[in-house]
């Protein structure tokens, strides 16, 4: 998971405790913990959020958090996978 590993690196790289990450949000221990391993997948807003808490580009954390829900519709289309990205690229420039 794109999003989950790049929260978990820039707090660790801050030195914060998941705990005391999860209270900056509001949020329960447990939760932030299955948010950054990728268990559950974080709201927008707690995409911001955490962007806010870590000082960090939030562009760059939502890009990563909708690449990984991309990634997951795709699932196993391997051979489709590509041809579809193209196809949406297109979508989205219009």
């Amino acid at each position: 998971m794109l999003f989950a590993d790049k929260v978990r690196q820039l707090r660790e790289e801050k030195q914060l405790l998941q705990r005391n990450f999860a209270a900056k949000m509001d949020i329960d221990t447990p939760l932030f913990s299955k948010l950054e391993r990728g268990e559950r997948r974080a709201k927008r807003e707690q995409v911001i959020a955490i962007a806010k808490i870590l000082k960090h580009d939030e562009t760059e954390l939502l890009t990563l958090w909708l690449a990984d829900k991309i990634i997951t519709a795709i699932g196993n289309e391997k051979e489709l996978a590509e041809k579809a990205l193209k196809v949406a690229g297109k979508k989205v420039k219009q």
